[in-house]
């Protein structure tokens, strides 16, 4: 057997420890020859996981940010290859979604020596946008602002407590008004702060944001945040960790195989933790059971 590994060097503390400790783990189970792949400034993995198919190898282990991940398995979605993703990044959002360990030693163990599972991956369409995939979270407004606002030097020295001190900052994002179209049904219409469209739902400090988003459930979820004021904005979180409140007005949630939002004005938009180009919309289709992931 043969694996690829496709890593983010920004993201790794020390290389070659990381490549000492992955290149042994693959080796005990059987894996020769690996074959190392280190995306670059320019190119977040696309061109690593075109090479890794082209490879024919049998495994592709991904450690980097979200962005790395996302990228990699939006190239391995219908190549039938399983993924193994190593905790290296801020987020980690898929990784803690599939219940693997951020401790790499830990990880290690439970992918190599674990199960696979098929997830679905979500198909992201928008203006300035063209086609793309993500497999956690893609949303416009405010929580696309989180994101930009986060600052790489405090990610560094805090992880992802620098998204707290980010959206402290932007609580009062401006609204915008959107239409949201589930299923290709009756257009709602909204005023909000942000929309966020899932295929898993846990965030960060286990902050369940979508509840009922499975990664396999051939379906993908959407939330509408809307507080009026900035003292909605307690109740609202404190709704989102205690399940046994009730959330209020502030919160809508949605289902579908299709979500498609579209907002009256220009805003930031993020796919998977990363910034994308502003624009007024994304329209998501579900890709059911896409993707082979490793899992414990």
């Amino acid at each position: 057997m043969r694996a690829a590994v496709i890593l983010n060097p920004i993201k790794i503390p020390d290389a070659d420890e990381f490549r000492g400790k992955v290149d042994a783990a693959l080796t005990e189970r059987g894996y020769d020859d690996s074959l190392w792949l280190e995306t670059t400034a320019d190119d977040a993995g696309s061109t690593m996981a075109k090479r890794a198919i082209e490879e024919t190898v049998d495994l592709v282990v991904v450690a980097g940010g979200d962005g790395t991940v996302r990228v990699v398995c939006a190239e391995l979605a219908r190549t039938n290859i399983p993924v193994a993703v190593l905790p290296a990044g801020t987020g980690n959002l898929l990784a803690r979604n599939l219940g693997i360990s951020l401790d790499l030693d830990l990880a290690l163990v439970e992918l190599l020596d674990g199960d696979e599972q098929r997830i679905d991956s979500v198909l992201i369409e928008g203006d300035e946008l063209g086609t793309d995939r993500f497999v956690v979270m893609a949303g416009l407004g405010l929580d696309a602002a989180i994101i930009a606002d986060a600052p790489d030097e405090l990610k560094k020295r805090v992880g992802w407590a620098a998204y707290v001190v980010s959206t402290l900052k932007n609580l009062n994002h401006p609204f915008v008004r959107v239409e949201i179209i589930v299923d290709g049904g009756r257009p709602l219409r909204r005023r909000v702060r942000t929309v966020v469209i899932g295929n898993v739902g846990t965030l960060q400090a286990n902050i369940p944001l979508l509840p009922d988003a499975l990664p396999d459930d051939g379906v993908i979820d959407a939330v509408v945040l809307a507080p009026r004021r900035i003292t909605h904005w307690p109740r609202l979180a404190l709704s989102l960790v205690v399940k046994r409140l009730r959330e209020g007005r502030h919160i809508e949630r949605f289902t579908g195989k299709t979500i498609q939002v579209t907002a009256a004005k220009t805003v930031r938009r993020q796919l998977d933790g990363d910034g994308i180009s502003d624009g007024r919309t994304l329209s998501a289709a579900v890709d059911p059971s896409a993707l082979r992931v490793r899992i414990p």
